[in-house]
């Protein structure tokens, strides 16, 4: 579980900034949106198979775009 102590001269705002950036970086929310349901091995290779092509596909689209047409 993530945590974070106050700084000398912080706000309250900055610090709950940091605690966010921290629990981002530390994937708890993701593990628990991931274990709120059980999920087959089966269902979880074809999730992720599915992810793997959008984002090949993502990467093409990004590279044509950056070779310009004309």
């Amino acid at each position: 579980m993530p945590s974070v102590t106050l700084r000398p001269n912080e706000s309250q705002e900055q610090l709950l900034k940091r605690f966010r950036k921290s629990v981002a970086k530390s994937g708890v929310l993701s593990t628990v949106r991931r274990k709120r349901w059980h999920v087959s091995k089966s269902e979880l290779r074809r999730i992720q198979k599915k992810k793997a092509i959008r984002r090949s596909r993502r990467r093409q689209r990004k590279a044509l775009g950056k070779v310009g047409h004309g």
